[in-house]
């Protein structure tokens, strides 16, 4: 790495590490740098308006344009147009449709959909919102984000409503089944919104905002290879998620 970009990030990282105004000959001795050297990257950076110095022999510290900068990197990664690599190639190995969805509240978008050739497949459109939070896997993993008090504000007025025989109506089962996503790292719904088809998902978060991957197909096809998919479903959560 060049030396004056090395030089640039540990400046940087200091000011991260000790939490207050440095003054040069701080800055010099942390560093393991002549003092000349030290007051050449300072210059520059306060030329740029990265750094200000507090009052003559004050100390240095960082300006808000580095926050600035670094946010609207942040807000403008594209975290979906990676989450698009990742899920067509879910798709193309498993070959079941593979889903990404983004929370608002207590609602939830699919932004993308990639589906198999296959003619039998489960299939939802770009720009739907997901149905009943308690029969998809997608919901309850919207659900399961919620912390305990938020939880039972909800259920204190939801009408868990039967979309088939197997849609858990207990309140009680709804939470313990949320409870085990919770402890796995992702949902399931068997038959819970539709009868025949299998769903998971896993949810993750990008700067404060949560996503939900989800794969759905036939029950058939989706219940023999499920430890497959969820750890599929968990990788690409991983990589997506926003970094510590």
């Amino acid at each position: 790495m060049s030396k004056i970009v090395s030089r640039t990030i540990d400046f940087i990282e200091l000011f991260a590490e000790h939490k207050r105004p440095l003054s040069l000959s701080e800055i010099s001795r942390f560093l393991g740098l002549a003092p000349s050297s030290c007051h050449d990257v300072l210059g520059e950076l306060k030329e740029r308006g990265y750094v200000y110095e507090l009052t003559p022999r004050g100390g240095y510290y960082p300006t808000l344009r580095l926050y600035e900068t670094s946010k609207t990197i942040a807000d403008n990664d594209p975290v979906v147009t990676r989450a698009s690599i990742l899920l067509r190639d879910a798709r193309d190995r498993i070959g079941e449709s593979v889903l990404l969805a983004k929370a608002s509240g207590l609602q939830a978008t699919y932004l993308l959909a990639f589906d198999p050739k296959n003619a039998l497949a489960v299939r939802r459109k770009v720009g739907e919102h997901i149905f009943g939070l308690h029969t998809t896997s997608a919901g309850k993993a919207l659900l399961g984000s919620l912390n305990d008090e938020a939880l039972k504000n909800f259920l204190e007025t939801a009408t868990l409503t039967q979309a088939t025989p197997r849609t858990i109506t207990s309140k009680k089962k709804l939470c313990e089944d949320i409870a085990d996503g919770n402890r796995r790292g992702w949902f399931i719904n068997r038959e819970e919104s539709q009868i025949g088809v299998t769903t998971l998902s896993v949810r993750f978060n990008w700067l404060s905002t949560i996503f939900i991957v989800s794969i759905a197909g036939p029950m058939h096809r989706v219940e023999p290879r499920l430890d497959e998919f969820a750890n599929l479903l968990l990788e690409i959560s991983k990589q997506l998620s926003s970094p510590a």
